[in-house]
C-alpha cells in the first residue's frame, strides 16, 4: 500500500471539487465532536469530508461531498481529533526499525513526528540518516527527519565515533527533500556560545537552507549563555526539566520541549510554568524525546504524553495543542500536519470515552484507515538493511576479566575516587569524590558501587576506560553490557564480578550489537542486529525482549526505573556532570567538557 503526501499545490482541484459537492469524497467522518485545535474548542455534530491524502471540507453538514464510492464513517458521538506530533523522538531509542515503529504509535494516535537520527549517525554518518529516512517514506507517517548536529557529540578529543559529520554534511543532507527538516538537538551548547567553527558552520548551513535549528542547553536556565545560544538561531528546546527553563527559553522567542520519555520525567515540573505560573502555551510542546518498545507497549507513546499533562491539570484541549498544532507550527508545517482544517493532510483520530482519557479508537493517515482498536489494518512494506549495517561491531578484542582491573596510584589504603552517582529518571548525573580502598594496587570497588567500562567498537582502536558508578544497586554479582550507549554508542559495561563484565561484553559483540544482562541465573539477551541499536524482531518481539532485560535487572536489584534507558546515557559525553567516554571520564560544568582524571 501506498500513502501519498503529495504537496497540497497538487490535490487543489481536487479538493476544491469535492469541497463544492461536484467531486465525491474518498472518507466522511459523520456525526462527532471536533477538536478544534486552532480555535481551542469542541465543536459538537461535526463531519469531515476527506479528498485523498487531505481534507475537503469540515462542517456540519458534509452529505454534499458523499458519494456512491465514498467510505462513510460514524462518528457516533466520538471525538474527532488531529493526529498526535511528537516534537522531538530518536526512533533508535524505541530500539524498532522506522516500520516496526511506525507499527506501534500509529494504533495509539501518533500520526507524524520530527525524527532526529543522530543515534545511527554516530555509527554510520550521513548513510545511517538516509536509510532511515528512506524507510520512513514508505510508512503512513507525516516524518520529517533532523540531521544529526553532533556527530560525535563532545568532539574527538573526548570520544571516537563510527563516523563525523561537519557543514557540508549538513547542508548536502537538505538537498534529499523537504521533508528533511531541522538540525537536530544541537548537544554541543558550549560550542555555540564560544563560537566552534563546526558548530557555527553547521547551523549556518540549516539557516540559509531555510531550515530549523533544535536545542539542547543544560546550563541553568537564568545563565547568562542562554541568550548567545537562542542568538545563534537556535529556536526549540528539550533540555527543559523545571519551570524556569521552560519560562526562559518561551521569553526569549523559543518552544520549550517538555519531554516525558520512559526514563524522563520532566513534565510534572515543566507544565507547571502553564499551570502555576500562567504562561501562554502556544510555544509549548510535549514529546517523548526517548522510549522504549518496552515502555510504549506497557505505556503508550504520545498519547500517554498528553493523559499525562491533562493529569497535571492542564485543559484537555490545551494538551492536545501541545502536540498537535504547536509542534507543527514550530517547524512551519501547520500547512499540512497538527489540525483538522480545510486543506490539511487527513491525519486523524477517532477518541472513546472522555477527552482527558485519550482512547484512541480509530487512526487516519493521510486519508487512509490504519489501525482500529488498538490495532493496524494497513500493511507496511518491508525495509531491508545493508550487511553491513548488520556488522557494526568491530573491537579489537574480546574483553577479559583483567580489562576491569584499575590499578591505583598507591598499593594499599584509600584513594580519593570520582564517582558517577545515578539519578532516577533523570538525564544529568551527580559527580562524587569517595575515599576507597586500594589493596595490592587495585582499586576496591564493593558494596552499592559497580564498576563501569567503555571499550571502541566502531574502528577496532582498542581504547578503553574503567570507571565508577552509584546507585546501580546490583545485590548479587551481576553485569549489563551494551551497544546502546549515547551518543557514540561503544560498547557500555557495567558490573559488580570482573567476569560476568566480561561475558556480558563478549556476548553483545558475538551477536553484533545488544544488551546482555548475566548474573548468577544465566543470560538474558536483546539482540539488536541494526547498527547495534534496533532490532530486527517485529514490535511485539522486541518489547517482550527488552522487558526481559528489565526483569533481569531487577531480579538483581537494580530498580531504576525502566533502568536500561537510564544506564545506557552514562556514556554521553555533553550532560552533566560526570559520564565515561573510550577516552576516559568525562567532565560537564559551566566551564566546558573536559576529560578527567578517576583519582581526585
Amino acid at each position: 500500500m501506498k500513502f501519498a503526501r503529495k504537496p497540497l499545490s497538487d490535490c487543489v482541484p481536487a479538493l476544491v471539487a469535492t469541497a463544492r459537492g461536484d467531486l465525491p469524497a474518498t472518507l466522511v467522518i459523520t456525526g462527532g465532536k471536533l477538536v478544534n485545535v486552532v480555535s481551542g474548542e469542541i465543536l459538537e455534530g461535526m463531519s469531515v469530508a476527506v479528498q485523498g491524502e487531505r481534507i475537503a471540507y469540515v462542517g456540519k453538514d458534509v452529505s454534499h461531498t458523499i458519494g456512491e464510492d465514498t467510505r462513510v464513517i460514524d462518528a457516533a458521538g466520538r471525538y474527532i481529533a488531529p493526529g498526535l506530533l511528537d516534537g522531538h523522538c530518536h526512533i533508535e531509542s524505541t530500539q524498532l526499525t522506522v516500520s516496526e515503529f511506525a507499527r506501534a504509535v500509529l494504533p495509539l494516535g501518533t500520526t507524524g513526528g520530527f525524527f532526529d537520527a543522530h543515534e545511527i549517525a554516530n555509527v554510520f554518518g550521513l548513510k545511517g540518516i538516509r536509510l532511515m529516512l528512506e524507510e520512513m517514506r514508505g510508512t503512513p507517517l507525516a516524518a520529517y527527519m533532523q540531521v544529526a548536529s553532533c556527530v560525535p557529540s563532545a568532539g574527538p578529543d573526548i570520544e571516537t565515533t563510527g563516523a563525523s559529520i561537519g557543514p557540508e554534511e549538513v547542508a548536502e543532507a537538505y538537498t534529499w527533500g523537504e521533508d528533511v527538516i531541522a538540525l537536530g538537538e544541537v548537544m554541543n551548547f558550549p560550542g555555540v556560545v564560544y563560537g566552534d567553527e563546526k558548530m557555527l558552520g553547521e547551523i549556518q548551513a540549516t539557516l540559509r537552507a531555510g531550515r530549523y535549528v533544535d536545542g539542547h542547553f543544560t546550563w541553568p536556565a537564568d545563565d547568562w549563555r542562554l541568550p548567545v545560544y537562542a542568538a545563534a538561531g537556535v529556536t526549540g528546546d528539550h533540555e527543559c526539566v523545571t519551570a524556569e527553563d521552560v519560562m526562559e527559553r518561551v521569553r526569549l522567542g523559543m518552544y520549550a520541549k517538555m519531554r516525558r520519555g520512559s526514563a524522563w520525567h520532566d513534565v510534572a515540573k515543566t507544565i507547571t510554568a502553564h499551570t502555576e505560573h500562567g504562561l501562554d502555551t502556544r510555544r509549548m510542546l510535549l514529546v517523548t524525546d526517548d522510549r522504549s518498545s518496552e515502555s510504549l507497549r506497557d505505556e503508550g507513546h504520545m498519547d500517554f504524553v498528553v493523559r499525562h499533562a491533562i493529569a497535571q491539570g492542564v485543559k484537555p484541549v490545551t494538551a492536545f495543542q501541545m502536540a498537535t498544532i504547536n509542534t507543527a507550527e514550530r517547524f512551519g508545517v501547520a500547512r499540512d500536519i497538527g489540525s483538522i482544517t480545510p486543506g490539511s493532510c487527513a491525519d486523524i483520530i477517532l477518541l472513546d470515552g472522555n477527552l482527558a482519557d485519550v482512547q484512541v479508537a480509530m487512526t487516519i493517515a493521510a486519508g487512509v484507515v490504519v489501525a482500529e482498536n488498538g490495532q493496524m489494518t494497513a500493511e507496511l512494506p518491508a525495509y531491508t538493511y545493508p550487511q553491513e549495517v548488520l556488522a557494526s561491531v568491530h573491537l579489537r578484542e574480546l574483553p577479559t576479566a583483567a580489562d576491569f582491573i584499575i590499578p591505583a596510584p598507591v598499593d594499599s589504603g584509600t584513594v580519593a575516587t570520582r564517582v558517577i552517582k545515578v539519578i532516577e529518571n533523570h538525564v544529568d548525573t551527580e559527580e562524587l569524590i569517595l575515599e576507597l580502598p586500594v589493596r595490592e594496587g587495585r582499586l576496591v570497588v564493593e558494596g552499592t558501587l559497580s564498576k563501569i567500562a567503555v571499550f571502541e567498537r566502531h574502528k577496532a582502536t582498542g581504547n578503553k576506560s574503567v570507571g565508577v558508578v552509584e546507585g546501580i544497586g546490583f545485590r548479587e554479582p551481576a553485569a549489563i553490557a551494551m551497544t546502546v550507549a549515547h551518543d557514540s554508542h561503544n560498547v557500555l559495561v557495567i558490573g559488580n564480578d570482573d567476569e560476568l563484565m566480561a561475558r556480558a561484553a563478549g556476548a553483545v559483540a558475538t551477536a553484533q550489537g545488544g544488551v546482555a544482562v548475566l548474573t548468577g541465573s544465566g543470560t538474558v539477551l536483546f539482540p539488536l542486529a541494526i547498527a547495534g541499536l534496533m532490532s530486527a524482531e517485529p514490535f511485539e518481539v522486541a518489547a517482550a525482549q527488552s522487558a526481559a532485560v528489565s526483569k533481569a535487572l531487577y531480579d538483581a536489584g537494580c530498580t531504576l526505573n525502566y533502568a536500561f534507558m537510564t544506564l545506557s546515557l552514562l556514556a554521553l559525553a555533553v550532560i552533566p556532570a560526570l559520564r565515561i567516554s573510550d577516552k576516559g571520564l568525562v567532565r560537564i560544568s559551566a566551564g566546558g567538557i573536559e576529560l578527567v582524571s578517576l583519582f581526585a
